[in-house]
């Protein structure tokens, strides 16, 4: 099985920064895209960001582009989201994505963390 563990999110003010880990840990394969998603109270999972096996290609939702950065670290199996001028609007609870493969099975699969809560204050 592929186990994904979220860390670094907390109660942040307005206009600061936080940075998530996710550490893929387990009878992994090998992973290909990776990403963040996030779901507030009340509303539907998004997409935040996505990256690529290479790490050369990137994706972001148009509320976070110029203020989010995410990154990968293929060696660690560890997909990073650095968060920046945070506004009140980017709390929800940010869960980690990978499209996996694992031991069971020949093909992928996607695999979600448990999630970590991220507020931001005003």
């Amino acid at each position: 099985q592929v186990q994904l563990v979220e860390s670094g999110g907390g109660l942040v003010q307005a206009g600061g920064s936080l940075r998530l880990s996710c550490a893929a840990s387990g009878s992994i394969v090998s992973i290909n895209v990776m990403g963040w998603y996030r779901q507030a109270p009340g509303k539907q999972r998004e997409l935040v960001a996505a990256i690529t096996r290479g790490g050369s290609t990137t994706n972001y939702a148009d509320s976070v582009k110029g203020r989010f950065t995410i990154s990968r670290d293929k060696a660690k199996n560890t997909v990073y989201l650095q968060m920046n001028s945070l506004k009140p609007e980017d709390t929800a609870v940010y869960y980690c994505n990978a499209d996996a493969v694992d031991v069971s099975s020949p093909r992928s699969y996607n695999h979600w963390g448990q999630g970590t809560q991220v507020t931001v204050s005003s």
